[in-house]
């Protein structure tokens, strides 16, 4: 199991903390991990493009000209698809993009998210941001102490309300609720930071104190 040193907000050594292998320290697996960030794109798709086939366009509805005696091939409707304004023929309507993905899938793909950025010495700890009321500066000053540049996943509870509203407003920091981790957001971003509290949602750890 991997130990890591869990941090304060001013950036100093708060203990010790091991990481649960089975979440983080597994071996990728670049297939499960593309299929589901395809499945998970395709779903966020609208799927509301359309197009009027020949009997939703209005008009037409009077034959062009006679059948016979033209020298023109027969014609029946103006909203035929080769007629400038008339229906489209095979085109687009409003569907559904999303994929059945099995659940076992999606855990094994987030699995393999965090593990490959633990791999890379980019997952950090927070003993707590411990903030009274919610202010940017603070969130910049303790991201600058924790020495992460880039972009940055903060995962966070859902009541620790003056650290959203201190990390909301900074461009190249994302917020996400621990019970909204996914492995399309782990890849997007360069930093993995958790609190403790967070992080035992997400896999068994251990916590050691600095002796």
């Amino acid at each position: 199991m991997a130990e890591i040193t869990v941090k304060t907000t001013t950036g100093a050594s708060a203990g010790t903390i091991t990481l649960d292998d089975a979440t983080f320290g597994i071996q990728p697996n670049i297939p499960v991990l593309h299929q589901v960030v395809t499945a998970q794109l395709a779903k966020a798709r609208a799927g509301s493009q359309s197009t009027k086939t020949r009997s939703e366009v209005r008009g037409g509805g009077a034959k062009p000209y006679r059948q016979k005696g033209t020298g023109n091939s027969r014609q029946g409707s103006t909203n035929a698809p080769h007629y400038n304004g008339g229906g489209v023929a095979l085109g687009p309507k409003p569907r559904s993009y999303a994929q059945r993905t099995p659940k076992k899938m999606i855990k094994l793909a987030l699995r393999s998210a965090l593990s490959d950025r633990a791999n890379d010495g980019r997952v950090v700890v927070v003993d707590t941001w411990g903030w009274d009321a919610p202010k940017t500066k603070q969130a910049t000053d303790a991201l600058a102490a924790l020495g992460i540049d880039g972009r940055t996943l903060v995962v966070i509870e859902r009541d620790d309300l003056n650290a959203a509203l201190s990390f909301r407003n900074l461009p190249h920091v994302q917020l996400i609720q621990v019970g909204e981790l996914n492995a399309y957001d782990v890849l997007c971003n360069d930093w993995i930071v958790f609190t403790q509290a967070a992080l035992a949602h997400v896999g068994g750890s251990k916590h050691e104190e600095d002796k």
